[in-house]
């Protein structure tokens, strides 16, 4: 770890021109190129070279290479810890800070009450020993380890591509719902199909005579489920059978953060005899006007175009979308022959997305390998 980067205050140059390496740069995936006049704090001075380990929100592995210097002063926020050493490669090092082995015990430094107040402590960090084979060897592993991280980079691409052709479908099919430009019959979401809220169970009424495993905003992202970590709670008969999912049903987060609310997927049956927690709204469309694959798709326009942030109700951090809200919102109708066509598009952009996902799983359960065996020298 540098001891003695150094800073500078870039607002005192206002008119110099730096590379900053920011948190949310590293998300864009460049360094910015920013006047010292728009930058308000002092800032780390940073070497080509030198490795960046985020210690915010610390489940999320960031961790980037300072690139070649471009004729600027190069500086990064606080928020890094900086590695610079003879002794290491940088590339090796960057993947050791990405690792399981690493990331395991970097966790086991974190302190903070939750969500972007955590930080890992640097001083902590610092005691955690790390393999540093000869230089020689720590290239041969980042090369094996990159050239693997790259397979792994193109299918995320590809699936992000699928994704940008599945979102691109919905306005040439269909037009902006909200201008209703094409002319739909229009109704409320409420009446193209029944709105209803998820159940919860307070602990004085679990008996564990009637568990049934329940989904809950934690499993329900962007249109998809996440179900490897699916919970269990008592459902009655009454509420088993109020409450039990059925193939087709839209599930919508109905209360997070102002961008994550609405976060919509659907159930395709994944798990036998679900039922889901009141955090979710479930929207079952009337199969006789309306398919579940245009209105997810609809769904998912409004909650991309941050309409269901818009009429949510709003208090500190946590935004509700609401049932009653949600069920009142417009809901255009176009005819079953064009719904079926987009059905029949997105359903085999699906099938290429799926191939994807097993894929990407493949090569993530390959990298995680390749990482454990080179960390203990076995590669």
């Amino acid at each position: 770890m540098a001891t003695k980067s150094g800073s500078v205050d870039p607002s005192k140059f206002t008119e110099e021109i730096f590379d900053l390496y920011s948190i949310p740069a590293f998300d864009r995936g460049e360094p910015e190129t920013i006047a010292g006049s728009e930058i308000g704090s002092a800032k780390q001075v940073v070497e080509p070279g030198d490795v960046l380990l985020s210690k915010i929100v610390p489940h999320i592995r960031r961790s980037w290479i300072v690139g070649k210097e471009r004729g600027r002063r190069i500086i990064a926020s606080g928020e890094w810890i900086v590695f610079r050493s003879e002794r290491a490669n940088p590339d090796y090092l960057r993947q050791v800070l990405v690792g399981d082995p690493f990331h395991t015990q970097f966790m086991n430094t974190v302190a903070g009450v939750g969500g972007s107040l955590l930080r890992a402590r640097p001083a902590h960090v610092a005691k955690i020993a790390i393999p540093l084979p000869p230089l020689a060897e720590q290239r041969r592993i980042a090369e094996v380890l990159d050239r693997a991280e790259a397979l792994r980079a193109k299918r995320r691409a590809a699936l992000a591509q699928l994704d940008s052709l599945t979102q691109s479908l919905f306005p040439d099919f269909f037009g902006n719902p909200m201008k209703n430009e094409r002319g739909w019959t229009l109704l409320k979401v409420g009446v193209a199909g029944r709105v209803q809220l998820g159940r919860q169970r307070a602990p004085q009424y679990q008996s564990g005579k009637h568990t049934r495993p329940y989904v809950r905003v934690a499993n329900v992202y962007e249109d998809r489920l996440a179900l490897s970590d699916v919970l269990s709670m008592d459902f009655d008969r009454e509420d088993f059978a109020a409450y039990r999912l059925e193939h087709g049903d839209i599930l919508l987060n109905e209360g997070q953060s102002t961008e994550l609310v609405g976060r919509t997927a659907m159930w395709r049956n994944e798990i036998p005899d679900c039922c889901f927690q009141n955090t979710l709204i479930r929207f079952q469309p009337n199969r006789e006007t309306t398919l579940p694959e245009f209105a997810l798709a609809l769904f998912l326009h409004y909650y991309r175009t941050g309409e269901f942030a818009k009429i949510s109700s709003k208090t500190s951090n946590v935004a509700h979308l609401g049932a009653g809200r949600f069920a009142a919102m417009p809901f255009p109708l176009p005819p079953i022959p064009l719904q079926r066509e987009f059905a029949r598009r997105v359903t085999a952009v699906e099938a290429l997305k799926t191939a994807q996902r097993a894929s990407l799983a493949e090569l993530d359960a390959l990298f995680a390998t390749l990482q454990h065996r080179a960390f203990r020298g076995e590669l």
